[in-house]
């Protein structure tokens, strides 16, 4: 008897086992859900395989019943085109972080007769909103979609059924499922995560230009800003340019926006004139930052999670930190979350521990008495 989640599609086919594709497989499998793989490099199949994201499909297995594309933007459309051919009776997926664009080829596959208007109710886009810093099936992880927006992007020719099996997806991967029209989606990511990784690069590429003396000063300010700096240059080319329509007038207002903070600071060089009003526009930029920042979903809803940091020396010792965490549960308190901070050349770190305001104390009180360097302020 199988022992596969209600409402779960098996098999299921999932074409490209990089970061995403190796998640979807390495979450999918424990579920019961018979997962097989196939990518254009034998090699990564290969990888994929031995980590245990599935197994290569051979013809006496069972057609799937889902076919999930993890590929870039540029190639996401051809392989959903071609997966709707192969295997007529499959739903088809793609995951692609573009999602007008994969649609908008689709339809011009129908229009030039290559697919049908009933094909084209076999695909629904969707866009699972996590990711690293790091790359390829190496990296992939099962907890990596735990608590992150599942989006789902269906058309006018979507059925309801079929967004109800990508909602059981997501339950399964312990996401969030948000239904969203694709060209919505398109200008949401285009400010929520396609522009943060243009800026996170400009400011890293700034520091090509920086002396060794200086880098050294870098705290953790400077580390996480530029994390995902560190990104695959040939994935977010194609995942830019595919956004394209929607990331150009993000950027360029953030443009305007740096051209009159640039044209206050120039005031400033000088002898500044009170009355042109820069140090108010320096002022509102760091408030309407402030703002900005509140309405980032938190833990526990949206934009209303006011947390307390708690900073505590920890030894850049072997199991140092792990004891510090250990302690604070014992201690009752819920860790809300953690940044952990190294200087060069020191012998210890700094972990800042985020927790609800009414257990500040407690925390601050207990780990002192247990010997922890609590700082202040």
């Amino acid at each position: 008897m199988s022992t596969t989640a209600p409402h779960l599609p098996s098999p299921v086919l999932i074409i490209g086992t990089g970061l995403i594709g190796g998640s979807l497989g390495l979450a999918l499998g424990p579920a019961g859900v018979t997962v097989h793989v196939q990518d254009v490099s034998p090699g990564t199949t290969s990888l994929a395989v031995e980590l245990g994201v599935g197994r290569p499909r051979t013809e006496e297995d069972a057609p799937p019943a889902l076919v999930l594309v993890a590929a870039p933007p540029d190639v996401a459309a051809s392989l959903v085109a071609d997966a709707l051919h192969s295997y007529p009776e499959a739903l088809v997926v793609d995951v692609a972080s573009v999602k007008r664009a994969v649609l908008e080829s689709l339809r011009g596959e129908v229009s030039a007769g290559r697919l049908t208007e009933q094909d084209l109710t076999r695909y629904v886009g969707a866009h699972p909103m996590a990711g690293r810093e790091v790359s390829g099936v190496i990296a992939a992880r099962a907890d990596l979609f735990l608590g992150r927006p599942f989006v789902i992007c269906p058309h006018e020719g979507t059925e309801r059924r079929d967004i109800a099996v990508l909602q059981q997806i997501a339950a399964e991967l312990g996401s969030l499922p948000v239904v969203m029209e694709a060209a919505r989606h398109d200008e949401a990511v285009a400010r929520v995560s396609h522009a943060p990784q243009v800026l996170a690069s400009l400011l890293a590429t700034g520091l090509l230009e920086a002396d060794e003396q200086a880098l050294e000063l870098a705290g953790q300010g400077l580390r996480d800003t530029t994390r995902i700096a560190a990104s695959d240059p040939r994935l977010w080319v194609e995942i830019l340019g595919a956004n394209a329509r929607a990331l150009r007038p993000v950027l360029q207002t953030m443009g305007e926006r740096l051209e009159g903070i640039q044209d206050a600071l120039r005031t400033m060089e000088a002898d500044p004139d009170p009355g042109v009003g820069s140090r108010r526009r320096l002022a509102s930029l760091i408030a309407d930052g402030n703002r900005g920042v509140h309405r980032i979903p938190g833990k526990h809803g949206s934009g209303t999670d006011t947390f307390t940091t708690v900073s505590v020396m920890v030894p850049d010792s072997p199991g140092e930190l792990a004891r510090l965490l250990t302690e604070t549960g014992q201690i009752g308190v819920n860790l809300e979350d953690l940044h952990l901070e190294h200087s060069l050349g020191q012998r210890v770190g700094v972990a800042h521990i985020a927790v609800i305001p009414s257990h500040e104390d407690l925390l601050t009180r207990e780990l002192a008495a247990r010997g922890w360097s609590v700082l202040d302020g």
